[in-house]
């Protein structure tokens, strides 16, 4: 488990962190959201012992420092490969850099480049591979050592859907084998999809804090998706409703000032007629992050 103690990290008089606290159970995955220059790399860096800090990172109940260095799979926000080395040569060097063997990696490696579709680039180096196949081995390479603590900077900047999905499925594979698993990403539906909790930074600040559904819940279910008939202008005259969002030919998208009256605008669309849609839900993480950040 990693434990975040009241970390605060100055540059000069600007605080870059102010008094962080939170914690990444073993087998759960935290999913880091925010605005550019929010501290999502910073606090990724004080973790790592990157940069010196005010305050604790405890890992597994000891002070976090280069004894755990093995037990820790990093991703920088800035990929670090060698252009003239070969798929496998970079993969076992960065193995050999956390302890591992030639031999089994030799073993490994074969098995990790299968699960991400590149297998028959063994071989080529690294400079003719595409974006996203340099994404790809750089995440092997993070990954490679099986570590306890997985930190990773946007993790999918840079991967097509697919190829997105195939990191989500390795992912979730390290938090079932017990691995604690931090990442930062701009993609709400990403971060939705498959944390456990989210950490919102504004600023230096930690905003929000909880599990995706608490945090969602907390702001009201005051959004409802609705297939009806009535035009924009009928819908305009329901009391409370505050905005209305055409989605697509007879659905609407409708924000009501309190979710008490959903049951009301319900009954007053319907007028005891069918309608195919008509959910009553809490604001998305998107629409929260773009109001909170």
């Amino acid at each position: 488990m990693l434990l975040i103690n009241h970390l605060t990290k100055k540059f000069g008089t600007f605080y870059a962190l102010d008094d962080i606290n939170f914690i990444v159970k073993d087998s759960s995955i935290l999913g880091l959201i925010g605005k550019n220059g929010a501290g999502k790399s910073t606090l990724f860096h004080c973790i790592l012992n990157l940069l010196s800090y005010k305050g604790n990172v405890y890992w597994n109940g000891e002070q976090l420092d280069e004894k755990n260095k093995n037990e820790i799979g990093y991703l920088p926000e800035e990929r670090g490969l060698l252009p003239n080395r070969t798929v496998l040569e970079q993969i076992i060097y960065f193995g050999r850099l956390r302890g591992l063997k030639t031999n089994e990696l030799k073993i490994e490696i074969p098995k990790w480049l299968d699960q991400f579709n590149i297998l028959e680039k063994e071989s080529d180096q690294i400079q003719t591979l595409s974006k996203g196949n340099q994404q790809k081995v750089q995440l092997i390479s993070t990954l490679i050592h099986k570590p306890k603590l997985i930190i990773l900077d946007e993790p999918f900047s840079g991967l097509d859907p697919i190829n997105a999905n195939l990191l989500k499925k390795s992912i979730l594979q390290a938090k079932e084998k017990g691995a604690s698993i931090i990442f930062s990403d701009h993609n709400m539906e990403n971060v939705a999809e498959i944390c456990d909790y989210v950490a919102l930074f504004k600023s230096g600040h930690l905003k929000l804090y909880n599990t995706v559904s608490k945090i969602r819940d907390s702001y009201g279910c005051n959004q409802i998706t609705v297939s009806t008939e009535l035009s924009i202008m009928e819908l305009k005259n329901i009391p409370h409703i505050l905005k209305i969002e055409k989605l697509s030919f007879q659905k609407y998208k409708l924000t009501i000032e309190n979710e008490i009256y959903g049951p009301m605008i319900f009954k007053y669309i319907t007028n005891g007629k069918y309608i195919k849609t008509f959910d009553q839900e809490p604001p998305t993480l998107s629409e929260i992050f773009t109001k909170e950040a």
